[in-house]
């Protein structure tokens, strides 16, 4: 059989379509809800349950994915869930009531809770580490092109028949998705069309925790245990409320504040996703150019990666200052560029510290975290504060808690390298 060279990027395009897929489902709500608000009467507050719902049964998920994903392998418990997900999404479209809605939107955050746990994993099967932030850059990059196409594909599905068609079409798109999928994805050891040369760069270039024995199962005890676990759940946990926000509350945000109309959202909500996918590949790119430049280690790099998407957060925490709705669509496109880049250097820190099937759960225990927050605040806070107190304030709130995350993978999360540097300098003095 014919040998496809540079492999293992064409298996993470395969990773990032399906992300693609995923956030088009999960912002398929999003674009679609100043019409439900007209057409079924759904309020703000109603939507935010909807958004609650989606988000605990992500949350639940994530770790429940991330274990299925360890157990069954990438290949089948990835497209497993893809498949229900695309039926899910599709039968959002029954739904004749906002509790039919929050029901069937649950079932879809449910299946999507595999999505990212994995992304990380095929990343950690077919990359070796100094590639791996680019490729988790690249297949993260999915979820803002999700976000980016959901509006003007959405709106025009309602505008050229119903809002029942846009989710039916998001669904048909995802199981093709999930077929292609299960065709065409294998591991680096079983697949046929992998040169031995790219197989002998993959395996040289991970670490010795990547290639232990496949029978060892994830422990969550042993990974719970763990301080670097605590230092990446935690800096998830304060940082995930902001992307939650942008993805369920822009296209309303517009609507309320500026009073845009359909179209006009069509036209506008897509912008700070284009910055989304910036800061997924600039931010796959900085840790190397850390590493070559600056001579950092490996988690320091992904340390100052998230310190600048932290910082840059203060952007969108600024939004109130302005009235004209185009400074403030910049200001979201900022806080785009600057959530995917730290997201970015805060998903791979699980491939960089967790064992070859310890990566799946221990992702999908820190996405729990992360949305378990995000559930909080973008569903059941933002929906019941939106129309008192506003927008912008809970926008400030936003930039502070990203601030925290800063300070999480600094003083929480440990270095491996630099301890082992400090312990080994430290042992020569005693011998001098």
């Amino acid at each position: 059989m014919k040998k496809i060279k540079g492999l293992r990027w064409y298996m993470i395009s395969i990773v990032t379509l399906g992300t693609v897929l995923g956030y088009l489902t999960r912002n398929t709500i999003s674009v679609a809800m100043p019409e439900l608000q007209t057409t079924m009467h759904v309020t703000t507050q109603q939507y935010g349950y909807i958004v609650a719902v989606y988000g605990a049964c992500y949350t639940v998920m994530q770790t429940v994915a991330g274990y299925v994903l360890d157990l069954l392998g990438t290949r089948v418990g990835y497209g497993l869930f893809a498949v229900l997900w695309a039926i899910f999404c599709a039968g959002t479209a029954l739904a004749g009531s906002w509790q039919g809605l929050a029901i069937a939107r649950g079932l879809v955050g449910a299946a999507e809770g595999a999505m990212i746990p994995g992304g990380l994993k095929a990343t950690s099967e077919w990359f070796p580490a100094k590639e791996r932030p680019k490729a988790v850059g690249w297949f993260n990059v999915g979820s803002s092109i999700g976000a980016m196409i959901a509006p003007p594909l959405v709106v025009w599905a309602i505008m050229m028949h119903s809002w029942q068609a846009a989710f039916i079409l998001v669904g048909i798109l995802s199981a093709i998705w999930a077929a292609i999928w299960l065709i065409c994805y294998h591991k680096p050891s079983e697949s046929k069309r992998l040169s031995q040369e790219e197989h002998d760069y993959i395996v040289s270039g991970q670490e010795k925790r990547l290639l232990a024995d496949e029978g060892k199962k994830a422990s969550i005890v042993h990974i719970l245990r763990n301080r670097q676990f605590w230092g990446i759940a935690l800096a998830r946990f304060m940082a995930e409320p902001a992307w939650g926000t942008l993805n369920a509350w822009i296209p309303m945000f517009m609507m309320k504040v500026y009073g845009f109309n359909l179209k006009e959202i069509a036209l506008f909500a897509w912008m700070p996703m284009v910055f989304a996918d910036l800061g997924c590949v600039i931010g796959g790119y900085m840790p190397a150019f850390f590493q070559k430049h600056f001579g950092v280690s490996l988690i320091v790099s992904r340390r100052l990666v998230v310190t600048i998407g932290g910082f840059l957060m203060i952007g969108p925490g600024i939004i109130g200052l302005f009235t004209n709705p185009y400074i403030a669509i910049a200001m979201l496109c900022i806080g785009g560029f600057a959530h995917q880049s730290l997201s970015g250097a805060l998903i791979t820190l699980s491939s960089d510290v967790f064992g070859k099937n310890e990566v799946a759960t221990a992702n999908g225990l820190t996405g729990t975290a992360a949305w378990t927050a995000s559930t909080i605040f973008a569903g059941l806070i933002v929906g019941a504060l939106a129309d008192t107190i506003g927008y912008s304030p809970l926008f400030f709130v936003l930039a502070c808690f990203d601030i925290i995350a800063v300070a999480c993978v600094w003083f929480i999360l440990q270095d491996p390298e630099s301890k082992a540097k400090k312990a080994a300098a430290a042992a020569a003095n005693q011998a001098a």
